[in-house]
Order: C-alpha cells, then structure tokens, then sequence
C-alpha cells in the first residue's frame, strides 16, 4: 500500500504533533478517476448478486431488470455503471437479513466462508454476516486506512475496548492495528477498573471505544487519581451518535484528540467511513462502498448537503454484497477535496438513527440534540437518561442528568410519583429552558448526583421509552 505523508496537525495539551499520512493513494485519486473506478466496480458487483443470490435475482425481475443485464457481452469489455443508474433499483433493509436468516442473502458457497459476524436488533433475531478470506483482507485494509488517518502506525500501542466476538468492533480494528504496524491490546469491553491500571501500565497512545465508554474510563481514571499517569494521544470512537459538544469533553477529560469512526455490521464493521484531523467529516472508502442520501420517507434521492438517510452499495464484497443498504443513519455527504488531501466523499457525524428518533407532542427530536444542548449548560455532567411517558393523551419527558455537584434540593429519581417531585432547582430551571430554547419543546429536568444514572460497557442506553405501544 502506498504510504504518503501529507501535511501536520495537533490538538489538545497531551497530543502529540501528527502528520496525516495517506495508507492508500487511491484516497487522493482525482473525482473522475474515482467516478471511472466506481462504474467498473459498480457493474460487476451488481452482476455478482444477481447471478449468485436467489433474493436479488428476484427483487431485480421485479425491478424489470432482465437476467444478465450487468454482465458484458463476451469478448467485449465492461461498460461501467454510474450511481444514477441505482435510482429504480430496489433498496436492501435490515429485515431482509432477518427474514432470510441466517445464509439466505450469501454470494458464495459456505465452505468459501472463513468467518461470521452477527448482531441483533429490538426484535432479537440475529442479522448474520460473512466474509471470504477476500473480505477480512479487505477488512484489515481500511482498518488500516482508518487508523493511519488517525495517526495511528508504528510504535503506538492501542488499546481495543470494543467489544471482541460475535459484535464486529473489536477484530473488525484488531487486524487493522496490526497491519499498520502498531501493537493491539485485545481488552474488549468490561472490567473498567482493570482497563484503567491496563491503560497506564501498558503505555496506551491511542484509544478504541463507544464514546459513552471513553467517558466512563475518563470518569474511572479521575477517580484513581490516574488521569495524569495515561499516554493516550488519539482515540477513535464509534457505535453510537456522539456530539460535538461530546467530542470537546472527552478531549478535555482525557487530553487526546477525539475522532468518529463509522461502520456497521451488515455492510463490513468498523473503517466505512472515518473522521481525519481535519474534523470536517467521515471520509467514506467510496472506492468500496457507493454512498447515496435519500428522503427516508419518500426515498427520493438528495443532494449533496442536505440530511437524509445514508444508503450503501457494496460493490466489492464477495460473501455478502448489498444493494442499496438503508442503514438508518441520518447524515448529509460532501465531496469537494479536504485540508488533509483527501477527495473522497464525507459524510456529516450521524445525527442519529431513523428509529432513534423520538417524536414528543409533535416535536422530532434526536438524543443527540439533547446530549449537546445539556452539555452547553454549566454545572452538568455528560451523562443523561430520556424517560418517556404517557399521561392521558400527552407525552411527557423527563430528562435525567447528572449535577457536577450535588444540589442541595436535588431531585428525587424520575420514578417517583408526583406528589414526590419538589420544584425544580436552578440548575434543573437552566436546563429545561436551554432544552425548550433549542428544542422547541417543554420537558422536567431531573438533576441527580454524580454516579446516579446507571455506566454502560459498551454502548450506552439513552433512551427509556414507556409509552404505550
């Protein structure tokens, strides 16, 4: 792989000076190469679905999509495809893994099959992934483009507290950390007090977490007294939406650079998409994954810009190619050249998922929305707790948050009944009208004491919806 060093950037008092080399030149490759890479790509993954999966070979007659279409004649060459000649084909939804679980949707014979991946959503049943020995080298390889973003190579040590397993976080990076040549240390998730000693005896410069999880370790090290005693430099964090607001207090508590990294089981794992120093962005590995914004209600493609639901095409996996992957995720894409050299597309920090989304009396609202607006008010802790309920016809929403210090007329927990909710304090008064001035919508702030609201291990359970169904 080509290694290119480009220009150089820091931040934070610990972090050190990075330069921002490039792992792969295809990352600066110029838009009408890479448009020219894409269309080649685009048509022979297309032809691979639909002559080996029986679900694509279906959905596409339905389409009126003629058997063979995407192969070329023989003896002619390839005539590419481009991302407009998506639109009309059929879209790919995480129930359709579900519904043909768990090898229903595969490419390939199962003994070309060298590992499986799985996750689970709300309904319990396994979406299950598989990779060719083509597919982890693949895999390793933008691991490896990710962290070298990063900053991330040689003679770091990195400490991997993604979860090891069935879940892709954890080997989706390990093998990336040691194709760059740094030295991976396998912790995975749990056992925060051993992670913390772990952090400091090892020499750790860089991190690998869900972000609530880097809070959590920042707020374990503070505890020991440890927090001066830690190396880390950079850390890449993923697995759920984070805001900006979030980013700078992870960066002050643990005095490294904080940066996004995308991914999701179904398309490949961690290394999609990853943020560079610049933070202007993910940059997506297009070359890889066709990136397409639609109106998740309309499903009508947008422009560049505009916030919509992220859709990929797999134009290169062997074991599971998707069509038009509805991911859920809610972000907008950019694709003019970044301060870093790159040219590849950038997609926004995910502002949340189309099933994260709450609706109260009306008013859409992302948890995300109101980690950020809590975090801008002094005195409150970045850990919260959205309890929904129903009184009647209306909605009603609690917010629980944690006070840097104790008031003194703190409230009760959100479970207590009316008649035991005191009026609120000035801190908890701040808070609702910060949420109602951003919002545009009224909820009860409940401030709790610092180590109130239950820690997660891996990723964090914002939301307590007991409404009705």
């Amino acid at each position: 792989m080509a290694f290119i060093l480009m220009g150089g950037w820091a931040g934070g008092e610990k972090a050190m000076a990075m330069d921002s080399a490039i792992w792969d030149a295809v990352e600066t490759i110029s838009r009408e190469e890479l448009a020219a890479l894409q269309a080649g790509r685009l048509r022979d993954g297309l032809a691979r679905m639909q002559r080996r999966v029986p679900f694509y070979q279906a959905r596409l007659a339905e389409a009126g999509i003629a058997p063979g279409e995407f192969d070329s004649p023989e003896g002619q060459p390839s005539r590419g495809l481009s991302p407009d000649d998506l639109a009309g084909l059929p879209f790919t939804r995480k129930q359709d893994l579900r519904d043909h679980y768990p090898y229903g949707l595969f490419a390939v014979p199962l003994d070309e099959v060298v590992r499986l991946h799985a996750s689970s959503g709300t309904t319990g049943q396994l979406t299950v992934v598989g990779y060719t020995a083509a597919d982890v080298a693949l895999w390793a390889d933008l691991a490896a483009r990710a962290l070298t973003m990063a900053g991330v190579g040689r003679g770091d040590i990195v400490h991997n507290a993604y979860g090891y397993g069935l879940f892709t976080g954890g080997l989706g990076l390990h093998y990336g950390i040691e194709r760059v040549g740094a030295a991976a240390v396998p912790v995975s998730a749990g056992n925060t007090r051993r992670q913390v000693a772990l952090l400091r005896d090892f020499g750790a410069t860089a991190l690998c977490c869900t972000p609530s999880y880097a809070l959590l370790l920042a707020e374990q090290l503070a505890a020991d007294g440890a927090a001066d005693g830690v190396a880390l430099r950079v850390g890449l964090f993923g697995a759920e939406p984070w805001s900006e607001r979030l980013r700078a207090e992870i960066e002050s508590r643990l005095q490294l650079i904080a940066l996004d990294i995308y991914g999701l089981s179904e398309v490949l794992g961690p290394a999609v998409a990853m943020e560079c120093g610049a933070k202007a962005g993910l940059h997506l590995a297009e070359d890889h994954f066709l990136p397409e914004i639609i109106d998740p209600a309309t499903n009508q493609p947008l422009p560049d810009g505009e916030t919509g639901e992220l859709v990929l095409t797999c134009m290169t996996k062997e074991a599971l190619p998707l069509l038009r992957y509805r991911t859920g995720d809610l972000t907008s894409l950019r694709r003019d050249r970044c301060a870093c050299g790159r040219t590849t597309a950038r997609m926004a920090k995910p502002l949340g998922r189309t099933d994260d989304m709450l609706i109260v009396r009306g008013v859409n609202v992302f948890p995300s929305q109101i980690e950020a607006a809590l975090l801008g008010v002094p005195g409150l802790e970045p850990q919260y707790e959205l309890i929904l309920e129903r009184r009647g016809a209306l909605d009603e929403l609690t917010v629980r948050v944690e006070a840097a210090e104790t008031p003194p007329d703190a409230a009760p927990d959100a479970d207590a009944p009316d008649s035991a909710i005191p009026a609120p304090s000035e801190l908890e008064r701040r808070a609702a009208a910060e949420l109602q001035s951003v919002l545009g919508l009224s909820c009860r702030v409940a401030a709790l004491p610092r180590g109130a609201i239950t820690r997660s291990e891996g990723k964090a359970v914002r939301v307590i919806d007991r409404r009705p169904v």
